[in-house]
C-alpha cells in the first residue's frame, strides 16, 4: 500500500471514528477514543516507550533500542529538550519517523508543548505530525495564578481546550492532557472534568497516568477513573512509592510492581470499562540519568535497557493475568 495512502486513511478514519460510533451503543461511554483502530485487544497491549529515557541516542539508535527490547513504538517528545524540537520540527521530525519506520516502529504517540491553539509553531507541530501519520499526543501542563479564582482559570483552560480540540479535529489528531501530581492543574482527576467539559470529548481529553493519580488519589483513585473514563484517549504506565528522602516525605518512583499502584486491579479495570488505548512507559526510577533524559548517562546502555526491558516484560504478564 502506497505509504501516504495509508497515512491519510489512518487520520480520516480518526477524524470520522467519532460519528461511526456515536450510532453504536457501548455501554456508557461517549468517547470514540475507545474505539481507534489501534486499540489494543484483551490480549495485548500496545506500549510505547517515552523517547526521552533514550535522549542519550539519535534516532536510527533510538529506534533500534526500541524495537529490540519488543516495544510497539515510540511516545516521541516533540518539545522544548525533546529528541524533535519545536523550532525544527518541519525539518527533524520527518527524519525521525524515517528512522523508526526502519525499524518496524510506526509514527502514533507523541509528548509536546502544545496548548495554545492560535500560536503558530504549535500549529505546525501538529500539523507535520498528522500529515507523517501520527494519532495521538500529550499537550501541554498548566498552572494556576495565584491571582485568579481556581473556577476562572477552569473556565479559561476549557475555552482552550476546545479550541485545541477544533485544531485537532480539523488535522484528524487526539490530545491528551496528563494528570500530573503536585501543584499543577489535574492533579486531583477531579479536577480535570470542568475543563474537558467544555470539549465534546472527541479529539481532545485525558492522557491518564495512574501512578500520579494513586499519589494523589490514595485509596480513592478508582472512583477518579470512573468519573474520567470517557474522556481517556491515552495511558501512561510507571509506580512510586512514598519515602522519607532528606528528612522528608516524597514519591519515590520505583519498577513497575514495587510501588503502590496495584496493577492487578487497574488492569482489571480497564478490561472491564474496556479502555483499550495507546499506552506510553515511563521509566522515572534510577537509570544513570537516562530516567531525567539526559544527554549523558551514568551506567551502560546495555543496563538501561535492561531495567526499561524487565518494566515492560512486567507489563504484558500483569495484563495477560489481569481478571
Amino acid at each position: 500500500m502506497n505509504k501516504k495512502i495509508e497515512n491519510f486513511s489512518r487520520r480520516e478514519f480518526t477524524k470520522l471514528s467519532g460519528l461511526a460510533l456515536s450510532a453504536i451503543p457501548f455501554m456508557s461511554f461517549t468517547s470514540p477514543f475507545l474505539q481507534t483502530p489501534f486499540i489494543a485487544s484483551e490480549e495485548k497491549l500496545n506500549v510505547h516507550l517515552f523517547s526521552k529515557h533514550l535522549q542519550f541516542l539519535d534516532y536510527n539508535n533510538m529506534s533500534e533500542a526500541a524495537a529490540e527490547m519488543g516495544f510497539d513504538g515510540l511516545d516521541l517528545t516533540v518539545r522544548r529538550k525533546g529528541h524533535v524540537l519545536p523550532t525544527r520540527v518541519s525539518e527533524d521530525l520527518p527524519k525521525a519517523v524515517e528512522a523508526m519506520k526502519k525499524c518496524g516502529l510506526m509514527p502514533k504517540m507523541m509528548s509536546t508543548n502544545v496548548w495554545d491553539a492560535h500560536d503558530k509553531t504549535n500549529i505546525n507541530v501538529l500539523e507535520t505530525a498528522s500529515k507523517l501519520g501520527f494519532s495521538h499526543y500529550r499537550t501541554d501542563w498548566l498552572k494556576y495564578s495565584e491571582g485568579i479564582a481556581i473556577t476562572e482559570s477552569q473556565t479559561i483552560f476549557g475555552k482552550n481546550a476546545k479550541e485545541l480540540e477544533l485544531l485537532n479535529k480539523k488535522l484528524g489528531l487526539i490530545g491528551g492532557y496528563q494528570n500530573n501530581s503536585g501543584m499543577n492543574v489535574g492533579a486531583p482527576v477531579w479536577d480535570l472534568l470542568p475543563i474537558l467539559e467544555a470539549t465534546k470529548g472527541q479529539f481532545m481529553g485525558s492522557q491518564y497516568d495512574i501512578r500520579h493519580a494513586v499519589i494523589e488519589g490514595g485509596e480513592s483513585w478508582e472512583l477518579g477513573l470512573r468519573r474520567i473514563k470517557p474522556y481517556i484517549n491515552s495511558i501512561v504506565l510507571k509506580d512510586a512509592k512514598w519515602g522519607v528522602v532528606d528528612g522528608k516525605w516524597q514519591p519515590i518512583n520505583v519498577p513497575l510492581g514495587e510501588g503502590m499502584v496495584d496493577f492487578n486491579r487497574y488492569f482489571s479495570l480497564l478490561k472491564k470499562y474496556k479502555i483499550n488505548v495507546p499506552v506510553s512507559l515511563h521509566v522515572e526510577y534510577d537509570l544513570g540519568g537516562a530516567e531525567k533524559g539526559s544527554n549523558k548517562i551514568m551506567i551502560p546502555k546495555k543496563e538501561v535497557f535492561k531495567r526499561i526491558q524487565k518494566d515492560l516484560i512486567f507489563i504484558k504478564d500483569a495484563w495477560k493475568n489481569a481478571e
